[in-house]
């Protein structure tokens, strides 16, 4: 009877892994991983695709790339933080992820988030759903009349644009004044009712960043900016992000 042999494959040489060690603090800690499953546990996109953290986790730092820059399990991921959060060594799996994401060709990236992106990247709105900014400037205006006309206790609510010198700019999802309008007004009540001076901004006025959940750095690099730019030329104090 001949022995049985067992064959060592040689280690996998990973330039998946050697990048994102590059870039996470402490030149990177997926070896860290206890594989005790905190990460798995509270995650949204568990057993999605067959996948969850630990797993994902544990093909990057054995080095499997193609597993890794292949699965869909990826553009699933909400980028949440729980699985820090929970981690005892605070590995963090989301940063991963979104180096995963950026392996992919642009084209071949979900088209959902690609085209929210290109379409926020049509305009100097910023708007997810393209929308211009003298549209959105236009429903403002409507549905505040709107309702200072039916509600007269409102009669003197304001919704500025551009205002300069305000104490808080404010963004806005994109949907609203598109499909919802009516969702605009509880957010202007409350302002109203507290006294607060605030504005919305003509240029990059859209909360959303999908160019950032495509891991396309230089395009939410850019839609993030023209918010910022938009913010400090009317000379605001604070920037509300309500997304």
């Amino acid at each position: 009877m001949g022995e049985a042999v067992i064959k060592i494959g040689k280690k996998r040489k990973s330039f998946f892994k050697d990048k994102v060690m590059a870039l996470l603090p402490d030149g990177g800690n997926l070896n860290a991983c206890l594989t005790c499953g905190a990460c798995a546990s509270g995650c949204p996109a568990t057993g999605l695709e067959g996948m969850d953290p630990r797993k994902f986790l544990r093909m990057a730092a054995l080095g499997m790339d193609e597993e890794i820059l292949t699965s869909n399990w990826v553009w699933m991921c909400s980028m949440c933080q729980r699985c820090v959060y929970v981690c005892p060594m605070e590995i963090n799996i989301p940063q991963l992820v979104y180096n995963a994401r950026a392996q992919w060709p642009r084209e071949t990236r979900p088209k959902g988030i690609l085209g929210s992106c290109d379409a926020a990247l049509s305009n100097e709105s910023g708007s997810a759903m393209g929308t211009p900014m003298e549209d959105f400037e236009f429903v403002v205006g409507d549905v505040l009349e709107e309702y200072r006309e039916a509600q007269p206790e409102f009669e003197e609510m304001e919704a500025p644009i551009d205002k300069e010198g305000a104490e808080f700019v404010l963004n806005q999802n994109s949907r609203e004044p598109v499909t919802e309008p009516d969702e605009l007004v509880p957010l202007w009540k409350i302002l109203h009712l507290v006294g607060a001076n605030w504005t919305y901004t003509s240029k990059g006025w859209a909360g959303e960043n999908y160019c950032m959940f495509l891991s396309d750095d230089k395009s939410w690099e850019h839609l993030t900016r023209q918010s910022v730019d938009a913010a400090h030329n009317v000379g605001c104090k604070t920037f509300l992000n309500t997304e």
